[in-house]
């Protein structure tokens, strides 16, 4: 799996997860006006790791 970060049509940067056979599984449902703030977010992603599962 890779991160991918890119600029979106706003100028935002975002991110998206993308699997092994080029599927995105994940994307970062918002823009961020700075690269930092959208690294800062994945790195926030991989962290959890460890947080529960919620389930009905």
């Amino acid at each position: 799996m890779t991160y991918v970060v890119y600029v979106d049509v706003n100028r935002q940067w975002r991110w998206r997860l993308v699997a092994g056979n080029s599927r995105i599984i994940a994307n970062s449902g918002e823009g961020y006006h700075n690269k930092g703030d959208c690294l800062s977010a994945i790195r926030l992603v991989k962290g959890s790791s460890t947080a529960p599962i919620v389930q009905p």
